[in-house]
């Protein structure tokens, strides 16, 4: 006993941190070791929704393909706000796109607009603390920012649960959901280290005065749901931040961007609002039935509901499947299903980032082990290799059915975070989504049964150095047991 004593006194000061990161990494994966089965009453839910109606619903849709596209149809929405404008993102980083909507939505706070600004309690620490660009506008009496479960060391089992949502709602004239998260990377064309391919939908309600379109109430009833958690911590809402030198700085430097953003695009700034109405008219498609699909929004292991729905749609699909998704991180329960789901499919294929084109390293180890184990799915997988990676998550079921969002084919959307689909009936819609994902598949190689690969002949695989090959296959090994954190 004596020794044991003196050799805690001896090392003491070593002990204590390393038992303090013990208790941070058992206490974060604890509550996820295990993958919560999806319930009787949440499958018989699954399979009776329904996503179509064969016939015209009151709510049109645009796809928005281009983070050039992403950047103005922000600010286009966002300028025809009268009432309330909600922001949702899993991200939110300073940079030029970024200050981009802060400038409009300081303006529209300025006009009497009300803003919710929803982020996810990762990026609220490490992106916007100690910000006095972000300060600027949460001390707005206009504006409201809600911190979505932030990160608190001393209770580590509350950490894994991330918001993943990425939305935008404007009235009850227009909202976009999709994957793109709110900076640089993915919105707009400013100069930047990196870039990604995303994707969103827009749906317009042409007619807001009787009242908001089926789409976009589902959308802010699930707003709603998580805006008002007790996991919900407001950020920094006290009036006399705006006091502050460099939060006064910020708000000139925002407001003198809004007046310089307007003279610069006169056709995004315009007042005439029929003129912004017109280009919505003009440049929506026809949409019937509307569906958003999402998971449970608490904190704790989930059950698999996007997942699920995903899979229940694909086996009752009646000829064809194109399924994109960043990355693919399967547990037995996933590749099962899946496969099972698919082996009901005519014509069915899987687009992911090819391991030397992607941007998720931890994703890519845990691929290249289980690449011939995915193979042996049956499902044709196409791996992208055009130089930028891609981050879009979109299905288009039978060239009628369109899925677009958040949600990543693997084991931390599937069981850990919040995550939507929005299910989009559409034939219009799907046929300018499958030219945009058959022009993806023009720079894929194929992953074939046995683990090799079927080129084509303009595809140069890029070289990997040997070091990333072999940390890929370290951290493949060592993350094993940690798989559902991927």
């Amino acid at each position: 006993m004596n020794t044991v004593k003196t050799f805690f006194h001896k090392h003491f000061k070593i002990l204590i941190p390393v038992f303090f990161l013990l208790y941070l990494i058992i206490g974060a994966c604890v509550p996820f070791f295990c993958y919560q089965p999806l319930s009787p009453e949440a499958k018989q839910q699954i399979r009776e929704r329904e996503y179509y109606q064969n016939s015209p619903g009151p709510e049109r849709v645009m796809l928005l393909e281009t983070n050039i596209s992403a950047w103005e149809e922000r600010i286009r929405m966002i300028q025809l706000a009268e009432e309330e404008i909600i922001l949702s993102t899993f991200d939110f980083r300073d940079g030029e796109a970024p200050r981009d909507i802060l400038a409009l939505l300081l303006h529209k706070a300025e006009e009497g607009v009300q803003v919710k600004i929803l982020v996810d309690g990762f990026s609220g620490l490490i992106r916007m603390e100690g910000r006095d660009l972000f300060y600027a506008l949460s001390s707005h009496p206009n504006v409201e920012i809600r911190i979505y479960n932030p990160i608190n060391p001393l209770t580590p089992w509350k950490t894994q649960g991330r918001m993943h949502d990425k939305y935008v709602i404007v009235d009850q004239t227009v909202f976009l959901l999709g994957g793109r998260n709110t900076f640089d990377y993915f919105i707009g064309d400013y100069p930047t280290d990196s870039r990604s391919y995303d994707r969103e939908v827009l749906v317009y309600n042409p007619e807001p005065e009787k009242g908001a379109g089926p789409g976009l109430l589902q959308l802010r009833d699930y707003f709603e749901s998580v805006w008002n958690l007790p996991v919900c911590r407001v950020f920094h809402d006290s009036p006399k931040l705006a006091e502050r030198k460099g939060v006064k700085a910020q708000m000139a430097l925002l407001k003198d961007r809004y007046d310089t953003l307007a003279l610069s695009r006169p056709d995004l700034f315009s007042p005439e609002r029929a003129s912004h109405i017109q280009y919505y008219n003009e440049n929506t498609l026809e949409a019937g039935k509307i569906t958003l699909i999402s998971n449970p929004t608490h904190i704790y292991g989930k059950e698999p509901v996007v997942f699920s729905a995903i899979t229940d749609l694909i086996e009752n699909a009646r000829s064809s499947v194109i399924f994109h998704t960043p990355y693919a991180v399967l547990n037995d329960y996933m590749y099962n299903s899946l496969k099972e789901a698919a082996s009901q499919v005519p014509d069915i294929k899987i687009m992911i980032n090819s391991v030397e084109n992607g941007d998720n390293f931890f994703a890519s180890s845990d691929y290249i082990r289980r690449k011939k184990w995915m193979a042996s799915m049956g499902i044709p997988i196409y791996e992208y290799d055009g130089g930028m990676s891609y981050h879009g998550k979109s299905l288009v079921i039978d060239e009628t059915l369109s899925l677009i969002g958040s949600y990543n084919l693997d084991l931390r959307s599937t069981y850990m975070d919040t995550e939507l689909m929005l299910a989009i009936e559409s034939s219009g819609l799907a046929a300018e989504l499958t030219g945009h994902m058959d022009n993806f598949h023009k720079d894929c190689r194929r992953l074939l049964p046995d683990g090799s690969y079927e080129i084509p002949d303009h595809i140069t695989v890029a070289d990997v150095p040997v070091w990333k090959k072999a940390a890929w296959a370290i951290v493949g090994f060592f993350m094993k047991p940690f798989r559902f954190l991927l």
